[in-house]
């Protein structure tokens, strides 16, 4: 089997993300950079729950599926356009956190200020418009949006995170999701404050 290891570490994020719910059994999608001109993505139709190191396909940058037997998820051309396009990236996890899609849904505001650590490790997103997916529109919008920030939020769809390692972009996505699931909590609380300017440039000084 070629590629052993980094096919080994796509299938544990991507058990993880279902574990943790940030994603449906036939929903998203993780891969990791291979060498200079390839990447190991999640193959299509498997369960993510039990994902394996050999459900997992290599494709190269001329989109040439080199595991055949696999196919590969219709998002490939999504991760295979963000690689091209940001050389820093290593890694990417899409996918379907819940409270998360209350914002990909609407206009309400995703706050990253309320919690240091959120604040520090994760970019402001950028959001996307829709487009279907699979799509060369959605695919190079999404390309577009990672050379600003490692945090893209797809209308009506779902979020992307990218980072230079897998865990990188796992812990983005999961922190994405913890701050949505926070901003919504808030809405109904008294009181709320998030962190002030002057806490910010330090964390900005101290991480950016």
């Amino acid at each position: 089997m070629i590629h052993v290891r980094e096919r080994q570490q796509v299938a544990y994020f991507m058990r993880r993300l279902y574990q943790l719910r940030l994603t449906t059994t036939s929903g998203g999608n993780v891969s990791v950079r291979v060498g200079a001109d390839r990447f190991a993505i999640t193959a299509s139709g498997t369960d993510k729950a039990r994902a394996r190191a050999c459900e997992v396909a290599v494709i190269d940058f001329d989109g040439l599926n080199l595991i055949p037997e696999l196919t590969p998820s219709s998002e490939t051309s999504m991760h295979l356009r963000i690689y091209e396009e940001c050389a820093e990236v290593g890694a990417v996890c899409h996918a379907h956190p819940p409270h998360l899609a209350a914002f990909v849904c609407s206009d309400a505001v995703l706050r990253l200020d309320l919690l240091a650590e959120t604040y520090a490790l994760v970019d402001e997103p950028v959001v996307v418009p829709y487009y279907h997916s699979g799509s060369k529109e959605l695919a190079e919008a999404v390309a577009v949006a990672a050379g600003r920030s490692s945090s893209i939020l797809m209308r009506n769809h779902a979020a992307t995170a990218t980072g230079r390692i897998l865990l990188q972009a796992f812990n983005r996505i999961e922190l994405l999701e913890d701050a949505a699931r926070l901003s919504l909590r808030c809405l109904h609380l008294p009181g709320v404050t998030g962190l002030s300017p002057t806490h910010r440039r330090e964390l900005d000084q101290q991480h950016r």
